[in-house]
């Protein structure tokens, strides 16, 4: 995927914004629904996506329906941020199989995670067989999600600043 700087217009945020709600909307259907001939809505989506703007398509699953009810927040402190040791945790938490996201942060914390859980115990094991075993950690601090009360794949606020931006333009 080459990446590529590319001007949207109103039109390419329609179209964003209606793949953000159903990634498998053909260029039809899509084109019904904006007004827009099919092969103008595939030329535009090719485009978007050569500029790496759409970077894939992907299932929503339902983690809970999966048995994967507890979210866990863990928050990593590491020894030193010199750039070798930034680079050997990382290298290895990317080596965990039950880390869903992990993100170098600012502040008192180094790293922050994310791990999908059964249970407790099933997080005891994670703990003990991955997070415990990365190199470099000075402290480990866990957070369970007790409700979640939101979760988007994309922010709304996206398509809101593309209307704006058209808007100042026409």
């Amino acid at each position: 995927m080459k990446s590529t700087t590319l001007e949207l217009d109103r039109v390419d945020f329609r179209i964003l914004e209606a793949l953000a709600i159903e990634g498998r909307m053909s260029d039809v259907a899509l084109g019904e629904m904006i007004n827009l001939s099919s092969t103008a809505v595939a030329r535009r989506r090719r485009l978007m996506e050569e500029a790496g703007i759409i970077t894939g398509y992907t299932a929503n699953l339902s983690l809970q329906s999966l048995g994967f009810s507890g979210v866990v927040i863990v928050m990593i402190e590491l020894r030193s941020q010199a750039e070798d040791i930034l680079d050997s945790f990382e290298q290895e938490v990317i080596k965990c199989p039950s880390i869903s996201y992990c993100g170098f942060i600012s502040g008192d914390t180094d790293f922050l995670i994310m791990i999908h859980v059964s249970s407790l115990d099933e997080y005891d094991e994670i703990y003990r067989r991955e997070l415990s075993n990365l190199p470099h950690v000075a402290k480990i601090r866990s957070s369970f999600v007790l409700r979640e009360v939101a979760r988007r794949s994309t922010v709304p606020i996206i398509f809101e600043r593309g209307k704006k931006m058209n808007r100042r333009s026409s």
